[in-house]
């Protein structure tokens, strides 16, 4: 998550990231391009398909703007209003349409301005809700087709859902996979090993089980602060979802945390292209890449104003 009330020039940007660097001026910032290209290792994020961030580059070229609802002085957009600021039109900003909807419940101590999951909501604006804990819905009667993303002992992968979605009822879940697999639950088809199937009939099967999953949930805070809300008795018996493991690209990094914890933004991005692969069963041809315009955007900025002061 991070924090869009700086100035954008290399010397606030990185006394934000509370680097002492020299003194240099916003043309730094503006054409610095390195002198041998990232790899993509370097930076992933350049194989992405984003609209034009033209948009963005004036907008830092003519810094701070107003929010529209709130008058509060921002940079590109309103992290407490959830819209672009005046100088970035909103139709100049792409809409990216999502195969289920996604609640993010918010940490009360997760400071607004440095949450990424602003972006989901700017970006994906039909599909997305921001909930600021302790204010979130009651899930028990939607189980069956709501999972949380959170790596705990008990997650499942991506493409294992299908699966345990099996095990989910309208009114409840079963206690135990062992009960589970004694005696199906009700208005729930037997299944039949002994028989094969075709194979493409058990793909579309998958699949149809897989899409009963109509919302996910993410929970954006530190991971000091995430225990609160996992505990809460409205989230508990929901399957729960761990991510391939895959490294952050992100600046604010958490003191004393592996880098493979990742930003709000980033986990709901690389959920979506697993979950688009492995359970709706379709090439990835960037369809969600659109929910990293502003992180990318952000990245490549903080990026060259380190190197602009000499940091790695």
């Amino acid at each position: 998550s991070f924090q869009l009330t700086m100035s954008l020039n290399a010397t606030t940007l990185l006394n934000e990231e509370n680097a002492q660097g020299p003194k240099r001026n916003i043309e730094c910032l503006e054409g610095l391009e390195l002198q041998t290209p990232p790899s993509f290792q370097d930076n992933p994020l350049q194989q992405l398909q984003l609209a034009s961030q033209e948009v963005l580059e004036k907008a830092k070229r003519s810094g701070r703007s107003k929010c529209p609802r709130c008058n509060s002085s921002r940079m590109f957009y309103c992290y407490t209003c959830f819209v672009p600021v005046e100088t970035v039109p909103t139709e100049k900003i792409p809409t990216v349409k999502l195969p289920l909807k996604i609640d993010i419940i918010k940490h009360p101590n997760e400071t607004d301005g440095k949450s990424t999951a602003v972006h989901a909501k700017l970006l994906a604006p039909d599909d997305v809700t921001i909930y600021k804990y302790p204010c979130i819905p009651e899930y028990g009667e939607k189980r069956h087709e709501v999972a949380l993303i959170f790596p705990g002992p008990n997650s499942v992968s991506v493409k294992d859902i299908a699966f345990h979605l099996q095990k989910y009822t309208k009114k409840g879940v079963c206690d135990s996979d062992e009960d589970c697999s004694r005696e199906p639950l009700p208005k729930q088809a037997k299944i039949e090993p002994k028989e094969e199937k075709n194979p493409n009939e058990s793909i579309s099967s998958s699949r149809s089980e897989g899409t009963r999953l109509k919302k996910i949930i993410f929970i954006d805070s530190t991971w000091n602060q995430t225990n609160k809300i996992i505990t809460d008795e409205r989230l508990q018996g929901l399957l729960q979802i761990e991510l391939k493991t895959r490294k952050t690209c992100f600046w604010r990094h958490q003191k004393g945390k592996p880098d493979t914890y990742l930003s709000t933004i980033e986990a709901i991005y690389y959920f979506l292209v697993d979950y688009h692969q492995e359970i709706l069963k379709e090439s990835y041809k960037g369809q969600y890449d659109n929910l990293l315009f502003f992180f990318s955007f952000m990245y490549t900025l903080i990026k060259n104003a380190k190197c602009c002061a000499g940091k790695d």
